[in-house]
C-alpha cells in the first residue's frame, strides 16, 4: 500500500470510529444484532468474481471489503485501492457489493468485510479461482510407422488447478491410459501415456486426447492424431463369371491392400507370360478375357508388392463347353432348380477336370450294359439246364434187378438176370 492509500485508509477508519460513537451517545442500546454476512465463491481464472456483504439491522454504520493482503478495497462507496479491475456494484447502509474483473490465482484467499461497530464486526468469505488447463499436446507419434512397431503417446497439459483429467479416445472409442500428475506452484501438470503395438488396423485411425476439468463447461480442450501405418499388401482375385464358358467375357480382378500402395501388379499364367495378348487384356489391377476358349484352361497368378514385402493369389481357370439347350417348353416347370455353381465352380472345387460329368455319364451306361450282359446269360443258362433235366426224367430198369428174388447170391443174380425177363417190370429204378 502507498503512502496515499494509507493515508485515505487511516481517514475513514476513524472518520467510521466518529460516527460509532456519536451514533452511542444519541441512540438507544440496539447495535448488538448488527452482523455482516457474505459467502464463499468459486470463480474460473480470467472471469469475474461478484462479492457481496450484507447487513440485517445498521445504525448508519459503515461497511468495507478488504483483500488477503488485508488491503482496504472500499470503505462504503468510497475506493481505497487502485486496481481497474475492481469496480463498485453497489453500496448502501444494508449491502456492499463489489466485482474482479479477470481474476487470476493471485486473486485466490481470504476475503473480509467490516462492519465499524464497537466492537467492529467482520464476516470472511473465501474465494476458490479455478485454473483452466491448456489445450493438451500429443507426442511420441512417429510417421509413418511401420505395422509391428511399438509407440509410446504421450498427452500433457499444464496450468490446471485442480488436477485434470486426461482420457484417451480410440476414434470414438476410450480406451485406458497411464496418468501422472505433478504440482507446479498453485497449478498441475498432467500427462497420460498410451502404448501401442500397431498393426494395419491403425492405419487412418485417430488418437484423441480429451481434458475433463471443472472449469471447462463447455466443449473440452483435445488435441488428434491420426496414424499412419506402413504395412505389406496381402492379394486376392475376384471373378466376374462362377461357371466360365466357351465363349464368354471374364474379367479378374486382382484386389491388393498395401501401404503404400503395391501399383502396378503383375499377371502370369502357369509360371510364364500371358500367351495371347490380343484376347487378355491386361488395365490396372484387372485382367480381361473377351473370347474364352480351352486354350484359356491354366493357373493366374496376380503378384503385388512394395518396400515392405509383396503378396500373390492364385486362380484355376477351367473353360466348360456351352451346354446344349433343348426345346422350349409350352409351360414352365412349377419349381425350377438353380443350377449349383459350386458344382462347376473351379475355385471351390479346385483342380477337377472340367470333363469329369461327361466321363461320369459313360461309366454309368458302360455299368449298365455290363450287368444286362450278365443277366442275360444266367437266364440262358438257367433255360438250358431246365430243359435238361426235363429230357432226362424217367424208369430205368438194371441188370442187377433181373432174378434177384430167387438168387442166393449176387453172383447168381446176374447170371439169372441175362435171360430171364420175367420179372423186367418188378424190379424198376428211377432217377430224377
Amino acid at each position: 500500500m502507498n503512502l496515499k492509500s494509507h493515508l485515505i485508509f487511516t481517514l475513514y477508519t476513524i472518520y467510521g470510529i466518529l460516527l460509532k460513537v456519536m451514533a452511542s451517545k444519541g441512540k438507544a442500546r440496539g447495535s448488538s444484532g448488527q452482523y455482516p454476512l457474505v459467502q464463499n465463491m468459486t470463480v474460473t481464472e480470467g472471469g469475474t468474481a461478484n462479492m457481496t456483504c450484507r447487513v440485517e439491522y445498521n445504525d448508519n454504520t459503515s461497511l468495507q471489503w478488504s483483500n488477503p493482503a488485508q488491503q482496504t478495497l472500499f470503505f462504503g462507496d468510497k475506493k481505497a485501492l487502485r486496481d481497474n479491475r475492481i469496480e463498485l456494484v453497489h453500496a448502501s447502509w444494508s449491502e456492499l457489493t463489489i466485482s474482479i474483473s479477470d481474476v487470476t490465482l493471485i486473486d485466490e484467499g481470504m476475503y473480509t468485510c467490516s462492519l465499524f461497530t464497537m466492537p467492529v464486526r467482520t464476516a470472511k468469505a473465501y474465494m476458490t479461482v479455478l485454473g483452466v488447463p491448456e489445450k493438451p499436446e500429443i507426442d511420441g507419434l512417429t510417421k509413418p510407422a511401420l505395422e509391428g512397431d511399438h509407440i509410446t503417446l504421450t498427452c500433457m497439459t499444464q496450468g490446471s488447478k485442480p488436477a485434470a483429467d486426461l482420457r484417451w479416445f480410440r476414434n470414438e472409442k476410450e480406451v485406458k491410459g497411464a496418468k501422472e500428475v505433478n504440482a507446479s506452484g498453485k497449478t498441475f501438470t498432467v500427462r497420460s501415456s498410451l502404448q501401442l503395438r500397431v498393426d494395419r488396423n491403425d492405419d487412418g485411425v485417430a488418437y484423441t486426447c480429451k481434458v475433463d476439468h471443472v472449469a471447462l463447461t463447455q466443449t473440452p480442450q483435445q488435441a488428434t492424431e491420426v496414424l499412419e501405418v506402413h504395412y505389406a499388401p496381402r492379394v486376392h482375385i475376384l471373378h466376374s463369371l462362377a461357371v466360365p464358358q466357351e465363349g464368354q467375357y471374364l474379367k479378374l480382378e486382382c484386389v491388393s491392400k498395401g501401404n503404400p500402395s503395391p501399383d502396378p501388379v503383375m499377371w502370369t499364367k502357369d509360371g510364364g507370360e500371358l500367351p495371347d495378348l490380343d484376347r487378355m487384356i491386361v488395365e490396372g489391377r484387372e485382367l480381361t478375357f473377351t473370347s474364352l476358349n480351352k486354350t484359356d484352361n491354366g493357373t493366374y497368378r496376380c503378384e503385388a508388392g512394395n518396400h515392405l514385402g509383396s503378396s500373390n493369389a492364385e486362380y484355376v481357370l477351367f473353360v466348360y463347353d456351352i451346354p446344349t439347350t433343348p426345346p422350349p417348353s409350352t409351360a414352365p416347370p412349377l419349381h425350377p432348380i438353380p443350377p449349383d455353381p459350386t458344382a462347376l465352380d473351379p475355385t471351390v472345387t479346385g483342380n477337377r477336370d472340367p470333363n469329369a460329368l461327361g466321363q461320369h455319364g459313360t461309366d454309368h451306361a458302360l455299368i449298365g450294359g455290363v450287368v444286362a450282359v450278365v443277366v442275360f446269360v444266367t437266364l440262358c443258362l438257367i433255360i438250358v439246364l431246365g430243359r435238361y433235366l426235363a429230357r432226362h426224367k424217367g424208369t430205368y430198369l438194371t441188370n442187377e434187378a433181373k432174378g434177384a428174388d430167387d438168387a442166393p447170391d449176387a453172383d447168381t443174380a446176374i447170371i439169372n438176370a441175362e435171360g430171364n425177363h420175367a420179372h423186367a417190370e418188378e424190379k424198376k429204378e428211377y432217377f430224377i
